[in-house]
């Protein structure tokens, strides 16, 4: 027994048996562990205090008759006193199961769980501990209004009358990222939702004049569910209620929304109505590769829903140098002209890799404005060379009526530009932002204090560097990137992987580099560096090797088509031989997702009750399946099954602070956690025993008082290592994993016949999936790896014979 809280009231007598918590029932055990009596003057009263104490009675490890009692306690024809010996086989549901919460018991194996097996590493948390410092939350009082709010505007007038706005206001609007962006672009995504909220309230006073806070989209959609076990869209409510005043600005991947593929236009149309019925403003449309007709989706999704469309233009190259390529200032400004005739509402320069340079945010954005003088600009980008403020300057000198920057703690590198340094800059000229230096102090102060608590995360790079200008690498992938080659064991490899970033993208024709088009050139460059292959190599050998899955579905149109096209012949020698699953095409000719039957969305819905709802097999938590989880499955199918399995065991977790979260707790530790607004828990670690000879560590707590036991596995004993067979590099048919990873599917069998190219096994690593092909005719002697084995680069995974 685990728990073993016990009732109490007037008119309730209790007869003790064995129960207490840390008592082994054995198999033949007197199976009453207390007896209750309830005494009242009327039997439906008495059977009220039943039911009453019952429900307190809390009881976990053994299976109960609790939900039995309380079915019968609750049914009528009981209480009325007529019953008879077919009273169970005439009521069945008596003997349904109840579904409890359990949400603390879940909470005290969360932490025992990192207490025993430490930090899960799918987290990536390979820095220092969190710091020991709690955040001091800032209170700022509310400044008086002047005038409507931009959030009033929109709310009551519209997106046109918010555009306009935009384009009327005196001085220069900021957008803070700190809620996105810069925690993408500086610790790998994984700020939790309860450390924006704790800042909310002093966030909606000090930005009252912001043109929008950014807190949504882009990649925090599935590392909400990936690696933080939160729900998205329940981040974006709470922080809408948390935050009233100011508008929510997030990234959409245009035909793609928030994931890395193309989704039916109805999946589109439905996720922008949801994000804006459930607290989104402005949409920041974007397309990996200025690919119009993907634009054109999202666009068209968004105005549908309502929402402010800032379509994108994403910048690369430098228009100030006049050798640097096609991407000139024509190509920039032919683009924003046909983004223009959709009907947008604002024009979003997006400098992803902080290559805007302050002569050519000069050129880029006088130019824009000389030729569209009613189109509000709004300017992005990152300050990887450390030229951020000096750019978003120049911009908004010539024109620019937005840009954006994160408070001071979270700025800089591969960050935003600095937001307390524009604010103290334009102070009291033309360009006066309307927000004060001390209230931008106050909420840093936060930050930078909380970010101490995300020091496992942190990439270890110490300052900017201009050698963007050469590898051209958006910032937000900068840390990822960097994590995810430590993962793959190219350790020591990372000024390789940057220089190969610059290979990778010549390779693929120059491109725009965003996600998802960004991922395409990282898998590249760790591929190329993996394998030890030069440029001319890949080209040469294009048809024997196994590219990333990303690689050959860029070659294949997934995302689009470039601006200047695919290289060729490379393009031609990846592709040859593969087909589009469900088609006979080898490449896509147009936009990827156009042809896709509309989903099913009901029909989907139907299927996520049957696996997660009430009543199914995995309902441990009574987790009721919204629109919005069918849309979150949609995007991320797989994903949203692993956070709906670890929901199931250890229920939700947004609540707990982060260092708790990160690292469990300390022996004489005591943690206050709020479940709820009146729903509060006392946890307190009483002891760590040792394991057991099954591997089991029982764990003392103490919870709100009351003795409470959790029982972890303890994965470091017991197992044998197994050391696999490495591939014979000089033998054609020995095929070895190109990078380390997980096993996904082995696609063939023992004794299968296979032609050169045919699919052998999919791997994937960090988010990169490969897919290994067969490098030769002949027939498979020998599997060595099944679905969900971890390898490293070099394993043998398949043998083929060839004679």
């Amino acid at each position: 027994i685990d728990v073993f809280r016990i009732l109490a009231g007037m008119g309730i007598r209790l007869d003790d048996g064995p129960g207490f918590p840390g008592a082994k029932i054995t198999p033949h055990y007197d199976s009453l562990l207390v007896k209750i009596t309830a005494k009242a003057q009327k039997r439906k009263d008495a059977a009220a205090k039943l039911i009453r104490a019952l429900r307190e009675f809390r009881v976990r490890g053994v299976a109960t008759n609790k939900s039995f009692l309380l079915h019968v306690l609750e049914n009528e024809e009981f209480l009325s006193g007529v019953v008879d010996t077919g009273f169970i086989a005439a009521n069945p549901h008596l003997l349904e199961p109840l579904k409890e919460k359990d949400r603390a018991q879940k909470l005290l194996h969360y932490i025992g769980e990192v207490i025993v097996n430490g930090t899960p590493k799918s987290l990536g948390a390979v820095g220092a501990p969190p710091s020991v410092t709690d955040p001091m939350i800032p209170v700022l009082e509310p400044k008086p209004k002047t005038k409507p709010s931009l959030k009033e505007t929109f709310d009551k007038e519209g997106p046109e009358a918010f555009a306009k706005a935009v384009r009327s206001n005196e001085g220069l609007l900021i957008t803070d990222t700190t809620w996105r962006d810069a925690h993408q672009s500086l610790l790998a995504t994984r700020m939790r939702t309860v450390d924006m909220l704790n800042i909310a309230e002093a966030n909606n006073a000090a930005l009252a004049n912001a043109y929008s806070l950014e807190n949504w989209g882009g990649a925090t959609f599935d590392v909400c569910m990936r690696f933080l076990r939160e729900c998205p869209w329940d981040r974006l409510a709470n922080m809408r209620e948390a935050v009233p005043d100011i508008p929510f600005q997030m990234l959409l991947r245009g035909a793609n929304a928030v994931g890395y593929t193309s989704y039916p236009d109805n999946v589109v149309y439905e996720f922008c109505k949801l994000a804006k019925d459930t607290g989104m403003d402005v949409f920041r449309v974007f397309d990996s590769l200025n690919y119009l007709e993907n634009m054109k989706l999202g666009i068209d999704a968004v105005g549908q829903a309502g929402g402010i469309v800032e379509a994108a233009v994403c910048y690369t190259g430098d228009v100030s140098c006049p050798d640097r390529g096609a991407y000139d200032l024509e190509y920039y400004l032919g683009f924003v002209r046909e983004l223009e005739a959709q009907g947008i509402h604002v024009l979003a320069i997006k400098d992803m890799a902080g290559l805007l340079k302050p002569e050519a945010a000069h050129m880029l954005v006088s130019a824009i404005r000389a030729e569209h003088p009613n189109l509000p600009i709004h300017v992005h980008t990152h300050d990887t060379a450390g030229t951020g403020v000096a750019s978003m300057i120049a911009a908004a000198k010539a024109g620019a009526d937005a840009v954006d920057a994160a408070m001071d703690a979270m700025s800089g590198m591969t960050s935003q530009p600095s937001l307390g340094a524009l604010v103290a800059s334009t102070a009291g000229g033309d360009l006066d932002t309307g927000m004060t230096l001390k209230d931008m102090s106050k909420v840093n102060e936060y930050w930078e204090e909380c970010r101490g608590l995300y020091a496992p995360f942190e990439s270890g790079q110490k300052s900017g560097s201009a050698d963007v200008y050469i590898h051209e690498m958006p910032g937000g992938q900068y840390t990822n990137l960097l994590y995810q080659s430590t993962q793959l064991g190219l350790t020591g490899q990372w000024s390789a992987v940057k220089d190969s970033y610059a290979v990778a993208n010549r390779l693929l024709g120059d491109i725009i580099k965003v996600t998802p088009s960004s991922k395409v050139v990282g898998d590249m460059a760790q591929f190329l560096v993996a394998n030890n292959l030069t440029e001319q190599e890949v080209i040469d050998q294009a048809e024997t090797l196994s590219f990333p899955k990303s690689v050959i579905e860029y070659f294949q149109g997934y995302l689009g088509i470039p601006p200047f096209g695919f290289p060729e012949p490379l393009r031609s020698r990846v592709v040859k031989g593969q087909t589009i699953p469900g088609t006979n095409m080898s490449c896509f000719s147009g936009r990827p997702g156009a042809d896709m039957p509309p989903m099913d969305l009901g029909a989907e819905k139907k299927k996520l009750e049957e696996k997660w709802g009430p009543g199914s097999p995995n309902d441990s938590h009574s987790h009721v399946i919204r629109d919005v989880d069918v849309m979150s499955h949609a995007m991320y199918p797989a994903v949203y099954d692993e956070y709906m399995e670890h929901l199931t065991e250890f229920g939700q977790l947004n609540y707990v602070d982060t260092r708790t979260f990160l690292t469990g707790m300390k022996v004489g530790q005591e943690l206050t956690v709020t479940l709820e607004p009146g729903k509060q828990l006392v946890v307190k670690l009483i002891g760590v025993g040792e394991p057991n000879e099954d591997g089991v560590v029982n764990i003392q707590f103490e919870l709100n008082g009351q003795p409470r036991m959790a029982h972890i596995k303890d994965k470091s004993v017991g197992g044998e290592v197994k050391t696999r067979s490495r591939a014979l590099k000089d033998v054609v048919g020995s095929v070895g994993a190109p990078m380390p990873g997980v096993v996904l599917e082995t696609k063939v069998n023992k004794g299968d016949k296979v032609k050169h190219g045919d699919p052998l096994v999919s791997l994937s690593a960090m988010k990169m999936e490969t897919l290994v092909s067969a490098p030769c005719d002949g027939t498979v002697t020998n599997i060595e790896v099944t679905a969900g084995d971890q390898i490293e680069a070099g394993d043998l995974i398949v043998e083929i014979d060839e004679s």
